[in-house]
């Protein structure tokens, strides 16, 4: 059966590929970036929020994130197209509002990558200097990174799926050994589950937590954007969702409790304090071995690199769809007549992101103090006003379409989603300018650059007819 949903594509501006369930997990959770999370973020959260009371923030925002995916899910059955977030707002709450969230998808992609590159610079001028080499220019490895990740954005997305698979494989493992490590020693306060309890939960500022965590995530929405690409996208995105959140979601609850464990409960908050960024070096060399530590910052590259090729895989593929509906130039919509790759939607990304870090460069901006912050801040927002829009659009479709009956798919979860989603982006907003490490003034310029993008958005669809509201495909069998 023909997906519907999708724009009709003439050759040259249809999307090729067979991934399947594997390789969408694979492109997905290498843009959470697992081991930048545990090693980075995750110190910052158990110093400045609830401490011990992490992991259950990583268990309650992965339960959010599973309501929002189930009409996320369901839509995917009725809409395949690269523009995901853009596409799924277009059809259920039309073209204006589905313009703004197209826009408040290219920001928040864009600046996440660029934050990202940033931060891979940094660690592997380190990596260089560690083996003997000079101290270069963090912009000129930023440089190195670009061309690299362009290469392979340019290829098939087999491709860039195997690439990732190999590096999100040794990713895992290597927490996994941690992991692993700390539990059968067991830490100075023994096993102790007193993280998954309410009390802990609540103590300090789980806000702030629950803030970080949900940062943690960005990326894992990015499965119905290989849609067309897909082997049976309307069974393999659904499963690919699910499979994201719940591993990823598993994946940093047990981690952070693993982290607790190796310092103590009622121990690890200070030791964060004191330590921040060698914290989890720290563990790996206490509870694995020193040579474990030396080999992590090696890792935290390959990890960084492939969120990098995610995002821009991400990227590439929102210019795809805007150019293919006409919005921006057509061109953005061929794709590449060996690789079946939005190759011109690629070279744009590239040259935008080189764009935003010749801007950082030239002004002095350092990529771990700056650059990394207030770019991943500003990703944060924009995601979840994505999220909240697309979980008002999922309810609104099926509501007016009746194209899927199913009350807890399409009324019940993505209304419990769009309510944990309202929660935590309020703690953003709230806690903004703690997340981006700056001034109230400047989470304001940030803020309103996040409202002025989707409000152009907007005004930019009024000139725009809308979308072609998919024929509902009342005979799926994944909806009996």
């Amino acid at each position: 059966m023909a997906d519907r949903g999708a724009t009709p594509a003439e050759p040259g501006h249809a999307l090729r590929g067979s991934i399947g369930v594997a390789g969408i997990v694979f492109l997905v959770v290498a843009a959470a970036a697992p081991l930048t999370t545990v090693g980075g973020a995750l110190p910052v959260m158990l110093a400045g929020s609830n401490g011990p009371g992490v992991p259950l923030a990583y268990a309650l925002v992965a339960v959010v994130l599973l309501l929002f995916s189930v009409g996320y899910a369901a839509m995917s059955h009725f809409v395949v197209d690269a523009g995901a977030f853009y596409a799924y707002v277009s059809h259920g709450l039309g073209a204006r509002l589905g313009l703004g969230a197209g826009g408040l998808a290219l920001l928040a992609y864009t600046a996440i990558q660029a934050a990202v590159y940033g931060l891979a610079a940094v660690t592997l001028r380190g990596i260089v200097v560690q083996f003997g080499g000079p101290e270069l220019p963090w912009w000129l490895l930023a440089a190195l990174l670009v061309a690299v990740v362009a290469l392979l954005g340019y290829r098939s997305i087999d491709v860039g799926a195997k690439v990732l698979g190999t590096l999100l494989v040794v990713e895992v493992a290597v927490v996994a050994a941690l992991v692993a490590g700390i539990l059968v020693t067991g830490g100075p306060e023994g096993w102790s589950a007193t993280s998954f309890a309410p009390s802990t939960f609540l103590a300090g500022a789980p806000g702030i937590a629950v803030m970080f965590a949900v940062a943690s995530f960005v990326g894992f929405e990015a499965t119905a954007i290989y849609a067309e690409e897909a082997r049976e996208p309307r069974r393999t995105v659904p499963i690919a969702t699910y499979v994201a959140v719940l591993f990823i979601g598993a994946f940093y609850t047990v981690a952070s409790w693993a982290v607790v464990v190796a310092f103590g409960p009622s121990r690890v908050e200070a030791a964060a304090q004191a330590d921040p960024t060698g914290l989890v070096f720290t563990a790996a060399a206490t509870y694995v071995g020193p040579w474990f530590a030396d080999v992590l910052p090696v890792l935290l590259l390959t990890s960084l690199f492939a969120a990098l090729l995610a995002f821009h895989n991400a990227v590439a593929r929102y210019l795809f769809s805007l150019g293919r509906r006409g919005v921006l130039p057509t061109a953005l919509s061929r794709t590449h007549p060996r690789h079946g790759s939005p190759h011109v939607g690629s070279l744009v990304q590239t040259v935008s992101a080189v764009a935003v870090l010749a801007v950082f460069a030239l002004a002095g901006g350092d990529p771990v103090t700056t650059l990394f912050p207030w770019m991943s801040g500003l990703a944060t927002v924009s995601v979840l006003l994505l999220m909240l829009l697309t979980a008002v659009a999922v309810i609104v479709f099926f509501a007016r379409t009746r194209a899927d009956t199913r009350a807890w798919n399409t009324r019940l979860a993505p209304a419990l989603g769009l309510v944990g989603i309202a929660g935590i982006l309020a703690l953003v907003l709230v806690n903004f300018t703690t997340l981006i490490g700056g001034s109230a003034a400047l989470a304001t310029v940030l803020l309103v650059l996040v409202a002025g993008v989707f409000g152009g958005g907007v005004l930019l669809g009024r000139a725009r007819p809308a979308p072609a509201a998919p024929e509902p495909a009342r005979d799926d069998p994944a909806l009996h």
